[in-house]
């Protein structure tokens, strides 16, 4: 390795911590923030309580919320999961066509355009068809959101895939239903429950489109913690938000420990 190449190995290692740095730095504030004793948001904190914890879990508009949001996520992990794993396998199994490119590019798209934009967009079109304020409408806005993330891991999966054990199941008068029920599904298995995860963290955290489609009655947790912190100083936000930080970072971490098991095992 040469001496540039060294250098340039150490700055983008420096970069990278630089990069991280930045981004887990809030949650350095956040953290002790959910443990305050007083209903502030003055930091450090002078004393310390759980009463903020205490607070979200039965305070009946943080755990109405807190449900609402849990019920649309499975709820989106489902449908996501089953639409972008069949939209995987299309494009997989389809080989080189015409228009590729563009279907792919459609699919992948939610990934791309801004936010407001789309949520501008489906607030529109609901609107029309009656979806705004209903579980119905947060499910399909955010299974469209979250559909590229399904596809992406899919994909991945299924780049490795050895199309001959199908050849041979089907060879040995499997059914197409029963090759993939048990050859394909669960070598693919990992991918989709990954884009699971994905998936189900996309629609937790999602704001911007929740806000155009809440409605006095129906209204996710990201929408509670935008209010709370617009409106009134409460530090259940902090308690909030470290949940959620958990919560989601457990479930990212949990299919790579799993996968590294199952390397282990084999």
């Amino acid at each position: 390795m040469g001496e540039n190449e060294l250098r340039g190995g150490i700055g983008l290692r420096l970069l990278a911590a630089l990069v991280g740095a930045v981004l887990v730095a809030p949650t350095l504030v956040v953290i002790p923030l959910s443990f305050t004793g007083r209903a502030s948001f003055a930091f450090p904190p002078e004393s310390w309580s759980l009463r903020w914890y205490e607070n979200f879990f039965t305070d009946p508009g943080w755990r109405d919320a807190l449900l609402t949001s849990l019920r649309i996520a499975l709820l989106v992990a489902v449908v996501a999961s089953a639409l972008g794993t069949c939209a995987a396998l299309a494009l997989n199994n389809s080989g080189r066509f015409r228009g590729k490119g563009l279907v792919n590019g459609l699919l992948m798209a939610p990934m791309i355009v801004p936010q407001i934009v789309a949520a501008i967009g489906v607030y529109a079109v609901f609107l029309v068809w009656g979806l705004t304020g209903t579980t119905a409408g947060f499910v399909l806005a955010h299974t469209a959101l979250a559909i590229p993330f399904v596809i992406v891991a899919v994909s991945a999966v299924l780049r490795g895939y050895d199309r001959r054990l199908e050849q041979a199941a089907a060879s040995l008068g499997a059914r197409p239903f029963t090759t993939f029920t048990r050859v394909t599904l669960p070598l693919i298995l990992p991918g989709v429950l990954s884009g699971a995860v994905f998936a189900f963290v996309t629609s937790l955290d999602e704001v911007v489109v929740a806000l155009y489609l809440q409605s006095p009655e129906l209204h996710t947790l990201p929408v509670k913690m935008f209010s709370s912190v617009t409106v009134e100083t409460d530090p259940t936000i902090a308690a909030a938000s470290t949940l959620v930080l958990v919560v989601t970072t457990a479930l990212i971490l949990l299919p790579q420990l799993v996968r590294r098991s199952s390397k282990e095992a084999r």
